[in-house]
């Protein structure tokens, strides 16, 4: 999501993840119109038995562009998964996700489709993307998915109160995304976030940053210290940042995990309002 639109930097940025060991590439077919689908598929025509490779479904984009609209719809589905096979330079996508969904969607239908993509060979595994718990009670209940993205940083704990101790009991695995608050917990400008104003946001901000280690790898011990997390999703716009992140990496395995338990006890949970 975070590679930029020049063919030639975004396919260096990949090659560098890819090099330095990063072996899950996500993307959507929402992303840039499908381009983001495309260099991926550029980046990786080579390298194919290194990656996994997971996109999405379900925002369709207008015919003029204007915007994208919902559709979980089984139709839509069987049709779109074959315009993003084509985009990847693929026979079969690794982890195929719906990127959304609400409680009203038609989940017979839309679990129908991913089933019968498997059986088709296109897909191996299905996910979804939802931080909803009455979403995720629902699919769990009907066919359980390999992998539900979701937020999870320090200023959105809300999945430890259900989510992850339900999934951590099951073999379906999180796929965590923000878990640097879109770099308030780093370094960029603190703003209002679910909840917390600008000021408690950067008093978050400067605590993760007293302490010894980086808090990019804090950051990451966090989320993966989670037994119903199997990877955190991290975005990266540079060759630096993709180096940066896997030091961090690298760093966090030395982390205490006493430490971060400290640390949890230090900062407020929060829970869900709605969608329960």
């Amino acid at each position: 999501m975070s590679l930029p639109e020049d063919e030639k930097s975004a396919l260096s940025i990949i090659h560098a993840a890819i090099d330095h060991g990063i072996r899950l590439l996500d993307t959507a077919d929402l992303y840039q119109k499908g381009h983001n689908e495309s260099l991926v598929g550029k980046a990786i025509r080579d390298r194919r038995e290194e990656v996994m490779i997971a996109t999405k479904v379900g925002n369709q984009w207008r015919d003029d562009g204007s915007g994208w609209d919902w559709n979980p719809k089984k139709e839509y589905i069987l049709k779109a998964v074959d315009q993003s096979l084509r985009r990847l330079q693929l026979d079969t996508i690794d982890l195929y996700q719906l990127h959304g969904g609400t409680i009203d969607d038609p989940w017979e239908e839309t679990l129908e489709a991913f089933e019968i993509l498997k059986n088709q060979g296109k897909i191996k595994e299905f996910g979804i993307s939802s931080i909803r718990p009455n979403v995720i009670r629902k699919v769990m209940e009907l066919q359980p998915p390999a992998t539900i993205m979701m937020q999870y940083n320090p200023l959105d704990r809300r999945a430890e109160e259900v989510v992850f101790p339900v999934l951590a009991q099951t073999s379906t695995r999180v796929l965590v995304r923000g878990a640097f608050a879109k770099g308030m917990l780093i370094d960029k400008e603190a703003k209002d976030f679910l909840g917390y104003d600008a000021s408690k946001v950067s008093s978050f901000q400067s605590f993760f940053n007293s302490f010894d280690y980086s808090p990019e790898s804090l950051l990451i011990r966090f989320g993966l210290d989670q037994k119903a997390v199997g990877s955190l999703v991290i975005g990266a716009s540079s060759v630096h940042q993709v180096e940066k992140m896997v030091r961090s990496y690298e760093e966090s395995k030395g982390i205490d995990p006493d430490l971060i338990q400290a640390i949890r006890r230090k900062l407020p949970a929060n829970f869900y309002q709605d969608h329960r």
